[in-house]
């Protein structure tokens, strides 16, 4: 049951409107970081701990591309390739905005775990980074490359997402706006002539 007293957009997954998804959104971004974490300090195990931390970055991947963003903040993208000549180009979705038809409001404790988890595990990643060099255990960067590589293609394109939603939405509320002053000026320039004549 949801905390009451709760303010809306804490950080308590108990107010999440998709909690399965959140929780499962968090658990893969924290166990890569840890599995990561305990097989540079505690084993010496390279090879099962890059095979693991490396399915967990993928999963983490999939997840958060195909249905945490989707669910969480209505947000989706893909790379779609041209079949005739071979460009690629990221393609970004967004769900519809609350006042459009079929679009609701994005709960506010979703929005910001996944922002705030979004951002935050490149920069773990980049202290993970960090931990290996004063280490000098220079082979568990390559792990680290990897993931950096995974986690900030999915936060740039999610970023470029949200900024290209809300572009459309501005475009969309000042055409909504334009059409309905044309329609209020159409209709007292009609009254004036009606009344005139």
């Amino acid at each position: 049951m949801a905390d009451i007293n709760a303010p809306p957009g804490s950080l308590n997954w108990r107010l999440s409107a998709h909690p399965i998804t959140l929780v499962t959104f968090l658990s893969f971004r924290a166990a890569s970081l840890l599995v990561y974490l305990f097989g540079m300090l505690f084993t010496s195990n390279y090879v099962l701990i890059f095979i693991i931390t490396i399915n967990l970055l993928a999963a983490d991947f999939y997840y958060l591309k195909n249905i945490a963003g989707r669910r969480l903040v209505g947000l989706r993208w893909w790379n779609e390739v041209n079949p005739q000549n071979g460009d690629s180009h990221w393609v970004f979705e967004s769900a519809p905005q609350p006042n459009e038809p079929g679009g609701k409001l994005v709960n506010s404790t979703d929005k910001r775990f996944f922002w705030l988890a979004l951002y935050a595990q490149p920069a773990l990643w980049v202290g993970l980074a960090i931990l290996a060099i004063v280490r000098l255990d220079f082979k568990w960067l390559t792990l680290v490359v990897i993931a950096l590589v995974l986690t900030i293609t999915n936060t740039l394109a999610f970023s470029r997402c949200d900024k290209f939603s809300q572009a459309s939405g501005l475009v969309e509320r000042g055409l909504y706006s334009g059409s309905l002053a044309r329609n209020v000026g159409g209709a007292l320039v009609s009254r004036i002539f009606n009344r005139g004549g």
